[in-house]
């Protein structure tokens, strides 16, 4: 396949492992560039074995579009080997615990002086500096110090997990976001930098007005299930026969509701009639609703939305989604012939680009280091009797 990407005359170097230095280079290489992915010899990345179902299938998404060779960076000839890759590059990321790189003889201060237009990501539990920041840490840990798990789950339960690793991806995806940023600059002053990606951090940006609701109004946001409190109707309804979600939070919106629902007098209603009024009776008309979409199937719902122009959708799981025709218009899921599976359904390149699209190239990597003699042969010139060596001793 043709790569079209705006970043396909980049070359990243991903020394991450699970999961939020490899989504930052899953969206880097769904962008075009070029990721030569550094596993440990043997076992490769944890990630190979992260997944839900009786086969892990998850590597086949968060390591499409990359090269993987192996390169033991517990030993001076490893480290010798990525730091000459590391030269060949315009990004390199990380996601190692703070002070791991240096152990290693990698000093991004030092990379810069050897190449001043590098551009490092690194991303940390806690970031590279303050007094946490030699602390380990998962996603989960920084979505519990940013504030999210605090107000995810029910009322009277413990914090609920997303069913998603957010804290990683959300890393990432700001990760992502600096390594644009920085190209940009080097583009203009030829000058690369390190760019500090803290999970808890990732978290805490998109918090909306946690903070300065505590700050000026001394209000802590508290759990409240599926409702956002004082934002309604805004919510999933159950019907005859499944689950249909109704956003018209807004006055317009309310009003079509209500005719919809065959209860116009209800738009005017002062229990309702606004946003403040629906808010204080959040639980009565959420009642009042779920009565009505409780004599509908989805479809007679659905329908009703769509003919009134309110926000509204069926609550999908992968079925449904593969079902769809808005996600086939879209190639919104695609098909990837991969390695160790054949064809594997998977989500497509986001966002869509019209000049300059992303794609899915190349399928995951089967097993560590598979480009090896590729990659070591065409950027540092290697030969086979060398690769074979360096694999005897465990380096590779």
């Amino acid at each position: 396949m043709e790569n079209r990407g705006p970043l396909a005359d980049i070359r990243v170097i991903e020394l991450g492992q699970l999961l939020a230095g490899p989504f930052c280079g899953q969206l880097l290489g769904d962008m075009g560039a070029d990721v030569i992915k550094v596993e440990p010899p043997g076992a490769g990345d944890p990630m190979r074995e992260w997944g839900q179902g009786e086969v892990k299938v998850q590597w086949e998404v968060v390591a499409r579009n990359k090269r993987s060779v192996s390169a033991n960076m517990r030993v001076p000839e490893g480290q010798a080997l990525v730091r000459q890759l590391i030269r060949h590059a315009d990004v390199l990321i990380e996601n190692f615990k703070p002070g791991t790189m240096e152990k290693w003889g990698l000093d991004p201060a030092r990379l810069l002086e050897e190449q001043p237009g590098l551009i490092i990501a690194r991303m940390s539990g806690y970031g590279q500096t303050g007094p946490y920041s030699q602390r380990p840490g998962f996603g989960g840990i920084g979505e519990a110090m940013g504030g999210w798990r605090y107000i995810v789950g029910e009322p009277d339960r413990a914090p609920s997990r997303m069913g998603v690793s957010i804290g990683d991806t959300l890393t990432a995806t700001f990760g992502c976001t600096g390594v644009l940023a920085a190209l940009h600059h080097r583009d203009r002053t030829g000058q690369g930098q390190v760019i500090d990606a803290a999970l808890y951090e990732s978290v805490l940006q998109v918090m909306e007005g946690l903070v300065p609701e505590y700050d000026h109004n001394d209000f802590i946001r508290e759990r409240s299930g599926s409702i956002l409190p004082g934002i309604a109707p805004s919510n999933v309804y159950i019907c005859k026969d499944g689950e249909y979600m109704i956003g018209a939070n807004k006055d317009s919106l309310w009003k079509r509701l209500s005719s919809a629902m065959g209860r116009p007098e209800l738009a005017d209603d002062p229990r309702y009639a606004t946003h403040l009024a629906r808010g204080a009776n959040q639980s009565e008309l959420d009642a009042l609703i779920s009565a009505w979409t409780a004599t509908l199937t989805v479809d007679d719902v659905d329908a009703l939305m769509t003919e009134h122009s309110i926000p509204g959708g069926r609550v999908y799981r992968a079925p449904e989604m593969l079902a769809d025709p808005h996600f086939k218009a879209r190639e919104a899921i695609i098909e990837v012939e991969t390695q160790r599976f054949g064809p594997l359904k998977m989500q497509g390149a986001f966002p869509k680009l019209s000049v300059t699209p992303g794609s899915v190239r190349r399928p995951a990597p089967a097993i560590p280091g598979q480009h090896n003699a590729e990659v070591y042969g065409e950027l540092l010139g290697l030969d086979a009797a060398e690769l074979e060596r360096l694999a005897a001793s465990g380096t590779i």
